[in-house]
């Protein structure tokens, strides 16, 4: 059957059929710690029963209408998300990558304007739009050219430039957090030149942070931010939120998604929004201290919240650490990248240090 798919990922040798918290089974029944919640996506732990209950509740009632018409789960998700960030819009789509290509229209619409400035190392996705404005040569080189009008570091931003994208911690580049005064200086350069400031928060949104938004710890709100990864827990979604105070840019008929609001994947939106509270937030925080501390035996620890990572002085020992019942990603050959379910308990954070000591 693994002759099938075509050959875009290097997957390791293991097929899980089951999960539950912050645990996996494979089709032996083998046990798995997951630190990696399928790349900072599945946020509350496998089976989470908030998303599970308001999923499961939604396909009895609807599963798809298009956006020709409202639904009710669209509209809640909206509205919660308008409320966290504090006054937006959204558009809805099913992943990360399309979230930003949406961003990219919008700012070229809303400004008139086509250069997009980006960083070195950054990380937007795979699509064409997207892989343009990807700061990872490697990443872009097969598929050159790509969409014109990228530029990479803040020194390029100038009166073409429409917006300026930025992720609070760059996750695929290396699990590397923007400097504080980095940030304001963008702020300040997008003021200036008349550009929007967009937060690419896909991975350090919904909480991952230790805040509902990196930017809330940062303290410079930007124009427009893009989630997707632990919106639905698990669920295929994407969002594109513009704050009230921006221009709105789109009109009907600039961009669309068939599978955009889908109710089921809105419905398990809600539940995550629900409840990721002012206790959990409080915990994501304190598991990132613990999960440092005991890192800090390794190398240095960077990041923010629990996307973690540690440089090592040897590749990365994914395979090893599945033998050992564990798994870990990685964001680079030697950078060991850890991205737990937020509900990750204190035990099972003391049990993953053990498990990384034995296999370091």
């Amino acid at each position: 059957m693994q002759s099938a798919l075509l050959p875009t990922y290097a997957r390791l040798d293991v097929t899980f059929v089951e999960g539950d918290g912050a645990w996996l089974v494979d089709a032996d029944g083998k046990r798995y710690l997951d630190l990696f919640a399928g790349i900072a996506v599945v946020g509350l732990g496998h089976k989470h029963p908030a998303p599970l209950a308001a999923a499961q509740a939604q396909l009895e009632k609807l599963w798809h209408v298009s956006n020709l018409y409202w639904t009710e789960p669209m509209q809640e998700l909206a509205a919660k998300l308008s409320v966290r960030f504090g006054g937006a819009q959204a558009f809805f789509c099913n992943s990360g990558a399309e979230a930003n290509e949406a961003a990219i229209k919008w700012a070229r619409k809303a400004t008139g304007k086509t250069e997009i400035v980006a960083l070195d190392g950054s990380f937007h996705g795979r699509t064409l739009g997207a892989l343009s404005v990807t700061g990872q040569p490697a990443k872009r080189a097969a598929f050159e050219p790509l969409v014109p009008g990228a530029k990479f570091g803040l020194e390029h931003v100038g009166p073409e430039t429409a917006a300026i994208l930025l992720e609070p911690v760059q996750g695929e580049g290396g699990v590397h957090p923007l400097a504080p005064e980095a940030l304001a200086h963008a702020r300040a350069l997008a003021d200036e030149h008349g550009a929007l400031l967009i937060l690419d928060e896909v991975q350090t949104g919904v909480g991952r942070s230790g805040a509902f938004f990196a930017w809330e710890t940062y303290g410079v709100k930007p124009d427009a931010v893009t989630l997707a990864k632990g919106l639905a827990n698990g669920l295929p979604i994407g969002a594109l939120l513009v704050s009230d105070d921006a221009p709105t840019g789109f009109e009907p008929g600039d961009h669309a998604s068939t599978f955009g609001g889908n109710p089921v994947a809105c419905a398990a939106a809600c539940a995550v929004l629900d409840t990721i509270d002012d206790a959990l937030l409080a915990h994501v925080r304190s598991a990132s201290a613990q999960l440092a501390k005991g890192l800090a035996q390794f190398g240095d620890v960077r990041g923010l919240g629990l996307l973690l990572a540690v440089e090592l002085d040897r590749p990365v020992p994914v395979e090893e650490a599945l033998q050992h019942g564990l798994v870990i990603g990685s964001a680079g050959p030697n950078t060991l990248r850890l991205t737990p379910p937020l509900t990750l308990t204190a035990a099972e954070a003391t049990l993953a240090i053990d498990l990384l000591t034995e296999i370091l």
